[in-house]
Parts: structure tokens; sequence; C-alpha cells
């Protein structure tokens, strides 16, 4: 990878606050033109890492390189960033509100209305244009507040937790959106702890527990990474097979199927082979490719960070 495939350069990274350590010596690249996934549970140290490469607050020790140099004003002008905690004025209408963030990032005039207009549409919500804040549900406030951070058209765009607080159809609405950023090769990254609307839509992702990397890189490597030899296995008979622990270290039985994961040193063609042999009725043998999700579970436990 050269340097100019390279949006996001973090080295080494520390921050602590007294005595507790909220990010501890962490490293990641995050490349041009694709969606970066900062996974991990609630207190891992995303936000406090955001709020560094955003320039609010700044490393103890190590470095960040955005767009190859040090974060500047001129920089940030570069950057559209989703705060995890929202802030709209409460009782100023939505399109002045819109117009001032716009101004804030040198949109003004005639440009922000027309930018204002197509991003208001695209979110359904043309209608509230002359309401206020207060007029609208938590949901909308949220749609407003990423128009915000888009309307001066950024580079990388940086979101914190933007799916909290929406609706499963709301979230399957700004999944469409961001999935157009992503066609537009636009920089994105996004921290959250859904799993599956990681999978979704990153090319690369980062998973962090207790302020720590614990796994990094393509979506792929880290599934081929994490390949447990697990089976999906719909069959009649067999069950002496499924009982041999040289071949089958674990099963799990679903609705209609079993999940078995291999012992470690056996195949998935030696239980094939065995099954047939027995005269078992095999409808389906299909390797498992292990979710996004299992991966969190085994690396974080299930359980939140204390972070």
């Amino acid at each position: 990878m050269s340097e100019n495939d390279v949006t996001l350069r973090v080295r080494n990274v520390t921050k602590r606050f007294g005595d507790f350590t909220a990010v501890d010596e962490l490293s990641f690249d995050v490349r041009a033109g694709r969606v970066f996934g900062f996974l991990g549970p609630n207190g891992a140290g995303k936000t406090t890492t955001i709020r560094m490469i955003v320039g609010i607050t700044i490393p103890d020790e190590g470095k960040i390189e955005l767009f190859g140099e040090r974060m500047s004003a001129r920089l940030q002008d570069r950057i559209g960033y989703l705060p995890e905690e929202r802030g709209l004025y409460k009782k100023m209408k939505i399109v002045d509100q819109l117009r001032y963030f716009a101004a804030l990032k040198d949109v003004s005039g005639a440009e922000a209305d027309k930018r204002i207009d197509f991003w208001l549409e695209r979110m359904n919500l043309a209608e509230w244009k002359n309401k206020k804040t207060t007029d609208l549900s938590k949901g909308m406030q949220q749609k407003i507040q990423f128009i915000s951070t888009v309307l001066h058209n950024p580079d990388l765009l940086i979101l914190d937790e933007p799916f909290s607080g929406l609706d499963p159809v709301n979230v399957e609405f700004m999944i469409d959106v961001l999935a157009e950023f992503k066609k537009q090769d636009k920089t994105v990254i996004f921290s959250t702890h859904l799993m599956e609307t990681a999978e979704r839509l990153c090319h690369d992702i980062i998973l962090i527990n207790k302020a720590k990397k614990v796994v990094g890189g393509s979506l792929r490597e880290v599934k081929e990474g994490y390949c447990k030899n697990r089976i999906a296995l719909r069959a009649t008979g067999g069950n002496a097979v499924l009982s041999d622990t040289k071949l089958v270290a674990k099963m799990e039985a679903h609705a209609d199927e079993k999940e078995i994961e291999l012992a470690s040193g056996a195949d998935a063609q030696s239980l094939l082979h065995r099954l047939i042999e027995s005269g078992a009725t095999i409808t389906k043998f299909e390797q498992v490719e292990p979710s996004l999700n299992d991966i969190f579970i085994e690396q974080v436990g299930g359980h939140d960070s204390n972070a």
C-alpha cells in the first residue's frame, strides 16, 4: 500500500485520563475510498479515539496523520463528523440551522440552499424544513444532524454510533444512504457495536476491547483468520460418526439442521466420507463462515468493556 492510499494513519496512540487508560498503544490505517468499521463494546475506547482523530483532544503518546499531514483547521474542513452526542438548536428552524452549519464549512448562499433541499428531500424531511427541532421526532433529529455532517461534501465521513436511537426502518434507510457514499469512493469511518450492520457495509474493520486492538484488517482477512472449520449439516443417520470425538469437537442442534465444529486435525472431507460410508442420507453439508458477531463474542466474551 502506498502512502497515497491511506486517508488516516494512527500509530501507537495512547490516551489517559488520570490513572485510567482509555486508549492503549493503538495503531491502524484507514484506506482511501473504503468503509472502515471501528468496532467494539460500549466503553472500549472508540469515541476517545475518534475525538483524537478530529482534533478535539490530543494523544498523550503516538501520532495521527490525516491525508498525510498532522491535523489542522484546514484538514478539519475535509471531515464530516457526526458525534455520538447529538446537538441541535431546539427553537431554531431546521433550514436556518442547516444554513448555519453549512456556513461554518464555507458553504453559503444559493449553493447551501441547493444542498439543503437535496438532502431534506433525500431524507424524506422536505415538509419539515421550516419546523423547529422540538417539532421533530428523535429519529428525524438524527437525520437532520446527519445532513449537517455531509452538507460540505467531506472527503472523510466519521460517524460515531450513527444508528443509535433509530428504529429498524430508519436503520435500514441509513444503511442505504451510507451505501451511496460507498459507491462514490468516499472514505467512511463509523463506530458501532452492531456487528450485522458493520458486516453489511464495511470493507475493513478494527475491533478494540478495553482500550486495545483485538483484531483488524479487511473483512475477508478477519473472517478467514477465525475459520473454525464449522459445518452446517442436514442428515438422517450417521449418529455414531457424529459421536466420534476425533472428528467432531462440538455439535449444536438447530431447527432442522446441526452445526458441527470439527475436532483439531479433522477435515470436512473426512467427516463427509465417514457419513456416506455409514449410510447416512445427507441433504446439506456446507462449511459455515464465522460472522462478525461470532468473532466479536469470542473476543469480547459477549460482555461490555469496563472502559
